[in-house]
Formats: structure tokens, C-alpha cells, sequence
């Protein structure tokens, strides 16, 4: 299991390649709940996402052979993998499982500098031609979620998230496969309270948490293309098992009223899987306790701009 060490080491490595980004605070009453809430907005990265902090420490911590990288990824993960390779002088290749490729998101990896390849079949058989591929061309596999590297990256985002907002309670985060949240709890390790959202069509923490996670889960819905992962990663469960309090599964017309009431009250866009933290808060999933220090991860923004609207 990773920890604070690991992921400030992985923060002295990544800080020159990725932006610092922003907290927001809005006042109570904005988004129509009775509490204020701070908003980490990653959607802001470079590459639409937080996935750049994993992707540039699994690069900057190995030799890249001449075969480049190769990732697994619904979008963000491989827009990520590709700009830290295209900027590190790599060449770099992306399967998407077709179930849930999103021409968007194929676009934004494609101008980062990256091929592009669209697997027929489920996620898991995605990951299958994955593994081949760097088995058959010797490319360096760098996975989205379950590798210590990526979580220590992803980690560096709850270690900014405390110099700027030292006091918070509560921390709501979005769960794909449990890189991002794994790597974010291991930096708190317990001294914030840390609650998972997922939707219903992605729910394979609640799933895994429960014991009811079937082996052909697929993962559907309005998130699927950013926490599309069909199993929680071996090395994030461990992690979330020791330090998150708290799973919240949400609909996805909880995740569209979500992101409505983010664009009326502050003019953001985030993409579903983004602002999927948010629809715990305002669809009354969570009840916050009076003055108690909410603050929420905006991790993801690669949607067009009016998906949300009727």
C-alpha cells in the first residue's frame, strides 16, 4: 500500500508537467443545498482530467522503450498517457473498448498525438488485447488505475487538495476502477472522511464492497465512458477497504440534475463521470451534518458542453 511518502515523491515528479488547478468555493443555498461546498476542479488539467498526474509518473519513473506506451482507457487515461508521451518524445497507443468509446473523447486522445485503436467486445476484452500489445511489441503498459505508480500520482491531488483547503471534513470523489480514489485516501489515510460515488451502471465498488459483483459485469449509462472500469483494481481495494467511510450510488438523471445546477450557479461543464461526485450532494444521497466541511472532485470535464441540457 502506498502513502504519503510515495505520493510527494510522485508530486516533485509530475509538478512541472501538470497544473495546479483550483478550489471554487460556493456559498450555501447555490446549488440548492444548505451547506457551502469547495470544488476541486481537475476538469481543468491540460488534458480535461486528473489522469495526467498517474500518466506522467509512470513515465517520468521508467525507461520507455522504443516501442513507446500503450494504455487501456474509455478516454481520459489514454488523452493523459498520450501527452505525457508525445511531451516526453514517445510514441504512444490507445485501445477503447467500443462499448464505451465516445467520439468526443477519441478526438481529444487523437489530437494529444496518440493511435487510436477501437476493441470490439466488453471492457475486459479491451484489456485482453491491451496486455497482448505490450506482450508482443514490448511497449510499456501503463494501466489507469491498478499500479502504484498511477495511485501515487493520482495522489497528488488530495496532497494539493489539503495546502488549499487544510480544514476540510468531508471529501466526495467519483470511482471508475479506484485510481484516483485510492490514491487520494491513501494521502488522507483517515484524516478526512472520504465517500465514493459511482452510478448505477457503473457500480463496481458498491458491487465489490458488497460481494455481489458478477465476473460478466458491463459496465453502461451516462458515466460509463469516463468510470466504465468493471472491477474495482486489487491494489485500490486495499486502499479503500482501510480509509474510505462511506459508497454512494447515484442514477443518472441524478448526475444530470447535478451537472445543471453546476452550470446555473457557476457556469462549469464537466463531463457525467465528472460531476458524478456532485449528484451524492444534490440529490440528497448525502445529508451533511451542520458545519460540516464538504468539499467535492470535479475530476473530469471531456463531454460536449450542452450534454446535460433536455
Amino acid at each position: 500500500m502506498i502513502g504519503r511518502a510515495e505520493i510527494a515523491a510522485a508530486h516533485d515528479k509530475v509538478r512541472a508537467h501538470i497544473r495546479r488547478t483550483p478550489v471554487l468555493d460556493l456559498e450555501a443555498g447555490a446549488l440548492g443545498i444548505d451547506t457551502p461546498l469547495s470544488l476541486k476542479l481537475e476538469h481543468l488539467q491540460a488534458t480535461g482530467s486528473f489522469k495526467v498526474r498517474g500518466a506522467f509518473n509512470n513515465l517520468l519513473s521508467e525507461t520507455v522503450p522504443k516501442a513507446g506506451v500503450v494504455a487501456i482507457s474509455g478516454g481520459n487515461h489514454g488523452a493523459a498517457v498520450a501527452m505525457a508521451a508525445t511531451k516526453l518524445g514517445a510514441r504512444s497507443t490507445v485501445l477503447v473498448p467500443e462499448t464505451i468509446a465516445v467520439e468526443v473523447k477519441l478526438a481529444r486522445m487523437r489530437r494529444f498525438g496518440t493511435e487510436v485503436i477501437v476493441t470490439p467486445g466488453s471492457v475486459d476484452d479491451a484489456i485482453a488485447a491491451y496486455v497482448r500489445h505490450a506482450e508482443e511489441t514490448g511497449a510499456l503498459a501503463v494501466h489507469p488505475y491498478d499500479s502504484l505508480r498511477t495511485l501515487a500520482g493520482q495522489g497528488t491531488v488530495g496532497l494539493e487538495l489539503e495546502e488549499q483547503v487544510p480544514d476540510l471534513d468531508t471529501l466526495f470523489v467519483s470511482v471508475g476502477g479506484g485510481g484516483l480514489i485510492g490514491g487520494i485516501a491513501a494521502w488522507y489515510a483517515g484524516r478526512v472522511k472520504i465517500v465514493a460515488v459511482e452510478t448505477t451502471g457503473t457500480s463496481s465498488l458498491d458491487q465489490t464492497l458488497k460481494g455481489t459483483l458478477p465476473p460478466d459485469f458491463r459496465v453502461s449509462g451516462i458515466s460509463a465512458s469516463g468510470l466504465g472500469a468493471s472491477n474495482i483494481g486489487t491494489l485500490p481495494i486495499e486502499i479503500i477497504r482501510a480509509h474510505v467511510a462511506d459508497n454512494i450510488v447515484v442514477a443518472d438523471d441524478d448526475v444530470v440534475e447535478a451537472q445543471r445546477r453546476l452550470w446555473s450557479a457557476a457556469r462549469i461543464v464537466c463531463e457525467p463521470g465528472g460531476v458524478t461526485a456532485l449528484a451524492a450532494l444534490t440529490s440528497g444521497a448525502y445529508q451533511p451534518e451542520t458545519g460540516e466541511r464538504i468539499g467535492v472532485l470535479l475530476c473530469g470535464g471531456n463531454a460536449e458542453p450542452g450534454w446535460f441540457e433536455a
